[in-house]
């Protein structure tokens, strides 16, 4: 059963770990574009980046026993590249599960997690934003979530697709 915990600096590696673990399977279907082919761990900017994340309030992982950390996920406000909100709302800003077949469905059950943190916020929707390049599958993995696309943006030339869910949709 995997447990969701409050993320701490001590977890940082393990954090660190999946996404290198993520980079490495992107590199060996051929999608480069969504974060490189470096792993994370060999770029210093992206350590920092880990770290600052998995210290911050509204971050979490989840756990399974004799596994350890399957995956991770940051909630809070929207990042500066989307448009802004329109209404109260939880932005996942970073969400990672593990390639490990024994931790199938991790995702899924994060986003399940910030839907029940957004409920007990009482705001109103969650949003979300990817990278829309490639197959889209990343796309289409959360519309199979509950959520709809709403806008596009690019960072340079990375595409991405902010998409959102009502937090009162019922699953």
């Amino acid at each position: 059963m995997t447990a969701i915990r409050p993320a701490g600096s001590a977890d940082a590696d393990a954090v660190l770990r999946l996404f290198d673990e993520a980079i490495a399977w992107f590199v060996s279907i051929g999608n480069t574009g969504q974060w490189g082919t470096e792993p994370f761990s060999s770029r210093p900017e992206q350590v920092a980046r880990i770290r600052g994340w998995v210290a911050e309030q509204g971050s979490w992982v989840a756990e399974q026993p004799g596994t350890g950390v399957v995956g991770f996920l940051a909630l809070g406000a929207a990042t500066e590249y989307v448009p802004a909100a329109t209404e109260p709302e939880l932005y996942v800003r970073v969400l990672i599960g593990s390639r490990d077949a024994r931790a199938k469905g991790t995702g899924r059950r994060l986003l399940e997690f910030a839907h029940e943190q957004a409920q007990a916020a009482g705001v109103g929707k969650l949003r979300v934003d990817c990278y829309a390049g490639g197959t889209g599958d990343l796309v289409r993995f959360y519309e199979s979530c509950g959520y709809t696309r709403t806008d596009l943006f690019t960072v340079g030339a990375w595409p991405g697709q902010v998409l959102e869910r009502p937090v009162d949709a019922a699953r």
